[in-house]
């Protein structure tokens, strides 16, 4: 008994062995350069928190660098800043219809759970409210936004929530799984004609109960952060094979549509927020060629479609620092594709 004991335990260790070898050194499939497709996310609180203009830097974004296509965001927090009874489109309604007039196609995020700290962002007037009612009102909220949106053709999918099985990131109320099932549904019955995105961590998590419920599969592509936790860098030691082996892996179980690179690693993560780094801080998880390395990286994971994360960031670099370079790489890469 013992030795049969003894002769699984090592049966298990060579399969734990050869499995962290293939997820290490996997190669990822190549796609041609021509068929690569970049965007980017555009968050309008945080380029106010840099002290952005943030329709100028908006409209840079689509002039001057070029993107054509974006992941927009309905902040609920915004929207119904004041109360259940009042909502405030006009600067998604900007949004939009600026991206319209360049042809530039959106994902529209809506949920309560968004891109950018605090993950969450409910607005004030729900936090005493109970968790049945501040659900109802989340689905009240996603269902005038689609509504509103839902006959611009210049949106092609909804993205619903935004990693929302990376629970212990953020400041979130406790996540339900069967409430983004609610809402999932809710979506798809007042749009059937636009894909669903569901987005999860490439670093952090299993991929597969995001995935099964996605008709498009979004996964973020970090290299080097920051955790608050254990005040401490991280640079995590994988190569691009490590994204394609994990979704050959996922794909045994989920089966969505496509699977693109909703997030991709654009700006830098440390102690301070970003107006606060020192250059030796931020070299770190950011430098130009950590940035060009990062692309070649995402080019060489296993997916075509990528969303740099960052714009604003690089605008402020510019401004505010004198420092052009990231704004002038990235536009390089948009160009490229126009």
């Amino acid at each position: 008994m013992r030795t049969s004991l003894r002769i699984l335990k090592k049966i298990l260790a060579v399969l734990i062995v050869v499995i962290f070898l293939a997820v290490i050194l996997s190669q990822g499939k190549i796609y041609p350069q021509a068929e690569l497709s970049y965007g980017v996310t555009f968050a309008k609180p945080y380029a106010q928190f840099l002290g952005l203009d943030w329709q100028k830097t908006y409209l840079e974004i689509l002039d001057d660098l070029g993107v054509r296509k974006l992941r927009l965001i309905a902040f609920w927090d915004e929207i119904q800043a004041k109360d259940k009874n009042t909502y405030d489109y006009s600067a998604l309604d900007w949004q939009i219809d600026e991206a319209g007039k360049r042809n530039a196609a959106i994902i529209l995020a809506v949920g309560y759970r968004l891109p950018r700290w605090p993950e969450c962002h409910l607005p004030d007037w729900v936090a005493n409210l109970s968790a049945a009612q501040k659900q109802q009102d989340t689905l009240d909220y996603i269902k005038t936004t689609v509504e509103r949106y839902k006959n611009k053709d210049n949106i092609f999918a909804w993205q619903v929530e935004n990693e929302p099985f990376l629970t212990f990131f953020g400041d979130c109320p406790p996540f339900d799984p069967a409430f983004l099932d609610k809402e999932i549904a809710l979506v798809k019955s007042l749009d059937s004609s636009r894909p669903i995105i569901v987005t999860d961590s490439g670093e952090l998590s299993y991929w597969v109960s995001a995935a099964s419920r996605a008709d498009i599969f979004g996964t973020s592509m970090y290299l080097n952060t920051y955790s608050a936790n254990t005040k401490s860098y991280i640079h995590y030691p994988i190569l691009p094979g490590f994204f394609q082996f994990k979704k050959n892996i996922v794909s045994l179980f989920a089966h969505p549509k496509d699977w693109i690179v909703i997030e991709m690693q654009g700006e830098p993560w440390g102690p301070v927020g970003v107006t606060q780094l020192s250059d030796k801080e931020m070299a770190q998880t950011m430098t130009p060629d950590k940035f060009k390395y990062l692309i070649e990286f995402g080019r060489q994971a296993g997916f075509k479609d990528f969303y740099l994360w960052g714009a604003e960031w690089w605008a402020w670099e510019r401004e505010v620092k004198n420092n052009p370079v990231y704004w002038d790489y990235a536009k390089t890469i948009f160009k490229s594709q126009n």
